[in-house]
């Protein structure tokens, strides 16, 4: 388990390190989630960050363990698919993924400049 996990079972040893420990890991695992969800329509790493969220929700709390296994499988079924279809079908794929991400930062351009003027 190493140091972090002799240290987090120190903390879980009292009833207030539990409760501390879980509104600790709640409230910055919270917080990394909304970060990734404002991030997800913009390029870059935005599901990582939700991913990352939830990661650190599931050092505490059940249904974020469950929530993280079915998001897992989920994507790795999807690759899994897309490893399996032709190469068109894959540049296609590519290719919706990078209309996406132009036409978010086009509206994201369109929109920042009228804001700021």
């Amino acid at each position: 388990m190493g140091r972090w996990g002799s240290a987090l079972e120190r903390i879980r040893a009292t009833r207030t390190g539990r409760l501390t420990l879980r509104i600790v890991i709640g409230v910055v695992g919270v917080a990394v989630v909304l970060i990734g969800l404002v991030l997800v329509p913009l390029p870059g790493p935005g599901w990582l960050i939700v991913l990352a969220g939830l990661a650190i929700l599931s050092l505490e709390f059940e249904w974020a363990q469950r929530l993280l296994h079915f998001t897992r499988t989920q994507l790795e079924r999807w690759w899994r698919w897309l490893e399996r279809q032709p190469l068109a079908v894959r540049l296609l794929a590519g290719l919706v993924g990078f209309l996406f991400v132009g036409t978010v930062l086009r509206f994201s351009w369109a929109y920042g400049s009228s804001l700021l003027s």
